[in-house]
């Protein structure tokens, strides 16, 4: 079985779906309280599942070792880096199934998760950095893996971004939560020019041990690049070179890590 249910604060179980054996809903008829947060349960640990926890955003295909997982609605004086539809309202519709066979094997976009989070410990993939400009949502590690190109300005949606703080040591990790093979990297850089510098070199470091270097251009398109295919749960991108004789402020927009399931 799979299920869906809504929880509040001192874990008041505010509202349940419906329960199937592959796919649950719910439908909820209330304004979100601080505190609110979506629980799935599933029947084992191990799962992938393709879930919508807002009907506003996309579909996220997501891993879970364990058996449950949390999504912490974002509190309504602090969620500028989705869009003002996002979790407003009196009625909510909340959906998640178990993934099938060709989405689990298909290539694909290993680092995209819309619903990753600070506070997310329980699905994958999930983004972490090290430094985060002034701690705002709208330059969070998150926004660099939630699947919005928009690059030509910065600040609030659909224009956040990671932001570094102007901070050489920046580094944005990606955790996978399981091994999966890769074999492309792109990078979108944040193109609100000139504002905005870039970064002429960047490095990746894998839990492997390997590592990348790649020469980036001041681009506002992705930018690809070919790696030799190789078996990871994590990876770090880092020394980020700036630019010469531009603004202090390079950004990232998009990392997306191509590949399959190992």
């Amino acid at each position: 079985m799979i299920k869906l249910k809504i929880v509040g604060k001192g874990e008041i179980e505010k509202a349940c779906g419906f329960e199937g054996d592959n796919k649950a809903e719910l439908v909820y008829c209330s304004e979100y309280m601080d505190g609110d947060r979506i629980v799935l349960d599933t029947d084992k640990a191990g799962r992938y599942c393709v879930v919508r926890f807002e009907d506003s955003m996309r579909e996220a295909f997501i891993y879970i070792p364990g058996r449950s997982i949390e999504f912490f609605i974002p509190p309504a004086n602090n969620r500028p880096n989705y869009s003002p539809k996002s979790f407003t309202g009196m009625i909510h519709y909340i959906e998640a199934r178990y993934a099938c066979e060709e989405e689990i094997k298909k290539i694909k976009n290993l680092a995209l998760n819309v619903y990753d989070q600070h506070e997310n410990t329980t699905f994958y993939p999930h983004a972490s950095a090290n430094v985060e400009t002034r701690g705002e949502a709208v330059f969070a590690a998150r926004n660099a893996v939630d699947g919005m190109y928009a690059n030509s300005s910065h600040g609030k949606y659909p224009y956040q971004s990671w932001g570094i703080n102007r901070d050489p040591a920046a580094a944005l990790t990606i955790d996978f939560g399981r091994e999966v093979l890769v074999n492309e990297i792109r990078l979108t850089l944040r193109a609100d020019y000139p504002h905005d510098n870039y970064w002429v070199s960047a490095d990746i470091n894998f839990d492997d041990g390997s590592s990348e270097t790649f020469k980036l251009e001041k681009s506002e398109k992705p930018q690809y690049f070919q790696i030799k295919e190789r078996k990871i749960k994590s990876l770090v991108l880092e020394k980020l070179i700036k630019a010469e004789g531009e603004s202090p402020f390079p950004a990232l927009t998009q990392i997306e890590v191509w590949g399959v399931e190992a």
